[in-house]
């Protein structure tokens, strides 16, 4: 039996996350008062008692998302995992799981991403949409033949992929998905096109901070999203993450990859438990495999 520790991505945060960490473990408030001091603000405040409206804020939910991911995993008793892997964000949570970079570091290059990720979303409006039912192949073919930039940006699990782009692309493209067959095609509340080229501009922000980190060989595999592979080359771990910024996460492709390689214990680590519902239907089927979770 082989475990893997998955870590969620933006939209998992709820105001009151990771108070009880806070006031129940001294590792935790070293952790989070260590955050605080790096970020320059007190994120924590805004975790424990901020409104949603400022939580969903992407300079403030990618760095809370990573925290109470991080705090969790560095709280619990868990033996190392065999594997790690996160949707997006949560990637950078599984890479200081796996040891391949400092908490400290990480968390610096979550808020320079999430920074650089929010004035793209100010100054080049876009949008996402859940496109339900809908085979991949259908969903790439319409993207590819509507006009403007539309492109699929998650494959969270079969039947279920998100399309990322330009506002009208993305509602032109729903209305395509439905006559194609889709059960749905629904706009979602976020704040712009993550995962398509429209994040382009926040590429060198993102570069010059994870150059200026070290990375080191994980302890075990990450399987990234952009490539859907155990990855344990520090130098192919850098160049995935700044790729995985415009490049869909290929989050489907990925536990299918990790339970091919013997996985058959998930656990998914921080807020929600949005992973775990995928992981369910990517392993339909599969009566031997344990998905649990910590919150």
């Amino acid at each position: 039996m082989k475990s893997a520790f998955i870590f969620p991505g933006q939209g998992s945060q709820f105001s009151g996350m990771g108070k009880e960490l806070y006031q129940g473990s001294a590792k935790a408030r070293e952790m989070m008062e260590a955050a605080n001091e790096i970020l320059g603000f007190r994120i924590t405040d805004i975790m424990f008692e901020g409104s949603d409206e400022e939580l969903k804020a992407t300079r403030v939910t990618q760095p809370a998302i990573f925290l109470h991911s991080v705090v969790l995993a560095g709280c619990s008793s868990l033996p190392t995992p065999d594997m790690t892997g996160g949707h997006s964000l949560g990637e950078f949570s599984a890479l200081v799981a796996a040891g391949a970079v400092s908490f400290e570091d990480a968390l610096r290059i979550v808020a320079a991403r999430a920074s650089a990720m929010q004035r793209c979303c100010e100054q080049v409006p876009g949008s996402m949409a859940a496109v339900i039912a809908l085979d991949e192949a259908a969903v790439e073919k319409v993207c590819s033949d509507t006009p403007g930039t539309v492109v699929p940006a998650n494959y969270n699990s079969d039947g279920q992929i998100v399309i990322s782009g330009e506002k009208e692309a993305v509602l032109e493209a729903c209305a395509a998905m439905k006559a194609a067959g889709a059960k749905r095609a629904l706009p979602l509340p976020v704040g712009g096109a993550f995962h398509s080229p429209l994040m382009e501009p926040a590429r060198a922000e993102l570069a010059e901070a994870i150059s200026a980190t070290e990375f080191r060989a994980p302890v075990c595999p990450i399987y990234q999203n952009v490539s859907a592979r155990p990855e344990t080359d520090p130098a192919v771990i850098r160049q995935n993450l700044l790729l995985q910024l415009t490049s869909p996460v290929r989050w489907t492709q990925s536990v299918k990859a990790m339970l091919a390689d013997g996985a058959t214990e998930f656990t998914e680590i921080g807020p929600g438990s949005v992973l775990q519902g995928l992981v369910k239907r990517i392993a339909a089927g599969r009566e031997d495999i344990i998905i649990q979770g910590i919150q």
